[in-house]
């Protein structure tokens, strides 16, 4: 799967899901501050990347997770392994 197909169904999904702004998502901002995640979103994010993209997601998988561009590569890694 292309890049930027999953960037576009990642920020379709975060923007109608975490309400946040379209203008917000930006490569290099911090996932965890734009969004305003707890662990409890973290489940619900993880839940609905796994279902969208056919992929299973652990805790490891997000040390060192801090940008958007960071979890876009990891769902390609996932995706297209």
């Amino acid at each position: 799967m292309e890049t930027s197909v999953i960037i576009e169904k990642v920020n379709a999904f975060l923007i109608e899901e975490f309400e946040v702004e379209a203008s917000e998502i930006a490569v290099e901002a911090n996932l965890q501050e734009t969004l305003d995640l707890d662990s409890l979103d973290y489940v619900d994010l993880v839940v609905a990347i796994e279902a969208s993209f056919g992929v299973k997601l652990i805790g490891d998988d997000f040390v060192g997770i801090e940008t958007f561009q960071d979890f876009y590569t990891l769902i390609e890694k996932k995706v297209n392994k």
